[in-house]
């Protein structure tokens, strides 16, 4: 009787969505690599600063490929098989690059990476927010991003502990190596439990699968809400006669509307300096401790400060809402980012800079590193979430590039680096933190407890001044 009356099986709600998260750890993994790798790199290939960005960027290329084409690949194929050709992709990458004997096949196997992190970056979300009831959407999410924190923490310490007590020259020869290739491990492991996970039910609704989607829905809650649920999905999108296609019609009122949205999140996401941490850190803070050693420990903090602060966020998105938190933490963010600005314009020899970075770091995570990826997951309408995703993934990665490439060239720059000794970029993100402030007041709505067969008409709610918070 009493387990009639479940509403939701949290046990199974959390586990497939733990290993759809898989998808998210290796993001982190794979994107933050490089941090500790890109000084030897640097070296062993003779490489320019815009060599270096190349480096560093290169991967981003393949990652909005991947994105623009997963939102196509998910629909046709569904979410399941798709985070299966993901978890493939990452481990040729991770052999491949670490064998690599030269720059050129170093940059295709570390562009292979770029287009398993693409689709995972939109599948992973894609799918916990397809399979997590909306009370729990918020937290489900967060899961994703947990996961992808923990994995930059666990590549940052393997990285400290392959560099610990060796010699430069054997890092510039063979460290380097073992860094990538230690991402095997965890490719391995995603390939071998994704096959495990059942396949989103609103896809299977939208291929006329209603016994499938009711299987899982069945798990997912208790029978009769599975049902009430399947028959809200099947109106939802028979409504909008996206039953078979699930495609965007942009000329639909609203539609360009809400990609803008989703895409403005991801790319203030991005403008926000966040992947300077990720992937210049150890080289930033080599400036203050002097030895790379020291530097790369110094980063593991910054990966604990993200992963406090995502811990913060999962708990409280379902409680607070979405956008309390992304206010807060963009203006906290700015405050960060002027600290480690102020840190550098003053030459400062102390630890300002690493303080700054890890206050950037705990508002960052609980706002943007989780709210951009909780809304970019729900805002979209049934009929355009797997297009309308793939179309904001791309942009958190076009502006990753234009972030992660620029950076050393403005970092390196001589005039800017003899009158600003390393601020001007920190300055620069710091004001698009505040710039995405003033656009969450604007033009994002609340969404905390809203089913996504809703959303739609939130979001337009929202453009034509409705709602005004």
């Amino acid at each position: 009787m009493e387990k009639k009356a479940r509403k939701h099986n949290l046990a199974y709600i959390i586990r497939i969505c733990a290993v759809a998260s898989l998808g998210g750890l290796l993001f982190g993994y794979d994107t933050s690599v490089i941090s500790g790798a890109i000084d030897a790199l640097k070296s062993y290939f003779q490489l320019s600063p815009a060599e270096t960005g190349w480096a560093v960027s290169n991967v981003v290329i393949g990652c909005v490929i991947g994105s623009i084409f997963s939102g196509e690949i998910a629909r046709r194929i569904g979410r399941k098989k798709t985070l299966i050709i993901a978890a493939v992709l990452f481990t040729v990458s991770a052999i491949g690059s670490a064998l690599a004997d030269s720059f050129f096949w170093f940059i295709v196997y570390r562009m292979i990476g770029g287009l398993a992190v693409g689709i995972a970056a939109a599948i992973s979300p894609m799918y916990i927010a397809e399979v997590a009831p909306k009370d729990y959407r918020g937290t489900a999410s967060a899961m994703n991003n947990f996961a992808l924190v923990f994995g930059q923490i666990v590549i940052f310490y393997v990285n400290y502990k392959i560099a610990q007590g060796m010699t430069e020259a054997w890092l510039i020869d063979m460290g380097w190596r073992y860094m990538l290739g230690s991402e095997v491990i965890p490719c391995l492991l995603f390939c071998v439990v994704v096959g495990f996970i059942p396949e989103s039910p609103r896809w299977d609704v939208m291929r006329n699968r209603d016994d499938l989607a009711l299987i899982t829905l069945s798990k997912i809650s208790n029978p009769q809400h599975a049902k009430n649920l399947l028959a809200e999905i099947k109106e939802s999108m028979t409504v909008n006669g996206q039953l078979q296609q699930q495609k965007i019609d942009f000329k639909r009122p609203g539609a360009l509307f809400i990609i803008f949205v989703a895409c403005a999140l991801a790319t203030f996401q991005q403008l926000s300096g966040v992947n300077v941490m990720m992937y210049y850190a150890p080289t930033v803070l080599k400036t203050i401790t002097g030895n790379m050693e020291s530097a790369m420990f110094q980063t593991i903090w910054i990966g604990i400060a993200q992963l406090a602060g995502i811990g913060i966020g999962a708990i409280l998105f379902d409680k607070l809402g979405r956008l309390p938190l992304m206010k807060t933490g963009a203006i906290g963010a700015a405050v960060g980012l002027l600290i480690t600005a102020y840190a550098m314009y003053t030459q400062n020899p102390g630890y300002l800079a690493l303080f700054g970075m890890i206050f950037f770091m705990i508002f960052y995570a609980f706002s943007w590193g989780v709210g951009m990826w909780v809304l970019i997951g729900e805002i979209f309408p049934n009929h355009m979430r797997a297009q309308g995703l793939s179309i904001a993934v791309s942009f958190n990665w076009i502006f990753n590039f234009v972030v992660s490439q620029s950076f050393p060239m403005m970092n390196e720059n001589p005039y800017l680096l003899e009158k600003f000794h390393g601020a001007f970029p920190m300055w620069v993100f710091s004001a698009c933190c505040v710039i995405g402030f003033f656009f969450l007041i604007r033009y994002v709505p609340e969404t905390k407890g809203v089913s996504l067969e809703k959303m739609e008409s939130l979001l337009l709610a929202k453009r034509n001044g409705i709602i005004a918070k």
